[in-house]
């Protein structure tokens, strides 16, 4: 298992997928020059507290509350009440992988040491991550800015045993999970839970997720296309590296290398048309959009992972009390709606594939419907016709929720929060989007790995024969119209799983 120290070595979205996975185990960098720099915040704020300083949310009250005084004797009940008054979230409750992965965004947010809490703050959700007690957290109700409030409140809650938590899958109230996991329950300090609550981790948790099944599903998507250059009797000269030489995207080019070793780059049988149908043809230049957007999308993901992004701030060498926005999720915003857009795209490509192998007028002879039956009875039977219409839905319903959650910013909170980012919104579309398209992924290669046994492998190469074998490993051939669903989720389970051999993923 991977060892991940949290401080000053900032969490790669690598890292943060493999704690999300319970694949890693993390800690508190143990260094003691790091150990005195996190304790000084909390600290520096004690100070100022003891003074007699304002501070925005400890002796105020929050949002356009600012302006209200809190009495000295109830500050101590400001971080409950805000945790409590938060737990309104709705929808559905996000699994153990994407809780794992707000947390140790927020773990790694924290460890800044801007923030002003005590370093038993960082141990108690380490040993969230290490024990696998992780937050039940609704995923409706954050608009971005002031971060993800009532969803990070839920985060709040388990820590100090309130609400209900997810152990092994099952739904437990957090007081008895924190008991049986030998955690105490924490007591929030001033401004605690303010910190905990007011960051940008859960789209930025839910985005590193995105990120890596994007980059997978980019891999998948360029394999597919190599399958179906090789069943439509495709011309492999689209893929010669001088043409995107020519123009060098560097992941444009990279997708065409993949595609081209996938396809062995021999000239067999001659082409069945000088040039193919564009979702061949231009498969590259599709999927190098997203390629070459992942790099700028990693840069903004870590450092908002690693981004002090809470407020007030407070500087651990003077104390001095930093009013400010960086809970605003804009960058995140718009790396996110980015991302849905490119990978919705590749949606929209596989889709078109399917339809060529399942037209006889566009797939070079190959049976309608891509119908395997051969009996006297075959006219009875519809093959993957039902297929394609599932494709056509899934990819739609993907294209439709590319609208940038962005532009949809809502004056909330009586007009204090009157510009926010809807960053979360678009987290949650990214990770649908991602969800519909792998499943038109799963049905494309049902259908091209039903395209290779009707042409019976004939001038299909490495890539159609490894991914043909890997699936029907698991899933037979289409002699007979059937049920497909189970077939689908046995494919979708292959590729979640990396059971698909779609080749190297890494490109760079």
């Amino acid at each position: 298992m991977i060892e991940l120290l949290v401080g000053p070595r900032p969490l790669s979205i690598e890292d943060v997928v493999a704690l999300a996975e319970g694949r890693a185990r993390v800690a508190v960098d143990p260094e003691p020059g790091y150990q005195v720099f996190l304790a000084a915040g909390a600290e520096q704020l004690a100070r100022r507290l003891a003074a007699g300083e304002v501070v925005y949310g400890v002796t105020t009250g929050f949002g356009d509350s600012c302006v209200t005084s809190v009495p000295a004797e109830y500050v101590a009940q400001m971080p409950v009440n805000l945790m409590r008054f938060h737990g309104c979230g709705t929808g559905r409750i996000f699994d153990e992988v994407e809780a794992a992965a707000i947390v140790a965004v927020r773990l790694a947010a924290l460890a800044r040491g801007w923030s002003g809490v005590r370093p038993v703050v960082l141990a108690r959700l380490c040993a969230l991550l290490e024990r696998r007690v992780l937050p039940c957290i609704p995923a409706e109700g954050s608009v971005g800015a002031s971060g993800d409030l009532t969803p990070l409140s839920y985060v709040v809650a388990t820590l100090v045993g309130e609400r209900e938590c997810l152990v092994a899958g099952a739904v437990v109230p957090a007081g008895e999970a924190l008991a049986a996991a030998g955690i105490e329950p924490l007591v929030l300090a001033p401004k605690e839970s303010l910190a905990l609550m007011n960051g940008t981790s859960v789209m930025v948790g839910l985005g590193c997720l995105a990120y890596a099944r994007a980059l997978r599903l980019a891999r998948q998507c360029a394999a597919l296309t190599a399958m179906a250059s090789d069943v439509l009797g495709g011309n492999p000269g689209h893929f010669d590296d001088r043409i995107f030489a020519a123009k060098p995207h560097p992941g444009q080019r990279a997708c065409a290398r993949w595609i081209r070793e996938d396809i062995e780059a021999v000239r067999g049988a001659p082409p069945s048309r000088i040039q193919d149908r564009y979702s061949v043809r231009c498969a590259p230049h599709v999927i190098g959009v997203l390629l070459d957007a992942l790099p700028w999308i990693r840069e903004t993901l870590e450092i908002e992972t690693n981004g002090a992004n809470d407020n007030p701030l407070i500087d651990p060498e003077t104390g001095e009390v930093l009013h400010g926005g960086n809970f605003y999720g804009g960058h995140a915003c718009f790396a996110l709606d980015a991302l849905k857009t490119a990978v919705a795209n590749l949606a929209d490509l596989v889709d078109r594939q399917i339809a060529q192998v399942c037209n006889p007028d566009m797939s070079n002879g190959l049976p309608a419907n891509l119908v395997g039956r051969t009996g006297s009875d075959r006219a009875a039977h519809h093959g993957f016709k039902a297929m394609q219409i599932s494709s056509s839905a899934l990819a739609a319903e993907a294209l439709k929720l590319t609208m940038p959650a962005s532009v949809f910013s809502r004056s909330t909170e009586c007009h204090n929060q009157d510009k926010v980012s809807m960053g979360t919104i678009a987290a949650r579309d990214c990770l649908r989007i991602l969800e519909l398209t792998e499943t038109v992924a799963a049905i494309a290669t049902l259908a091209l790995c039903q395209a290779v046994d009707l042409r019976r492998a004939v001038n299909c190469h490495r890539r159609s024969l490894a991914m043909h074998a890997a699936v029907r490993a698991v899933v037979p051939m289409v002699d007979a119209d059937r049920r497909q669903d189970h077939d689908i989720a046995a494919v979708l389970a292959m590729h979640r799983d990396g059971a698909l051999p779609i080749g190297e993923v890494d490109w760079r």
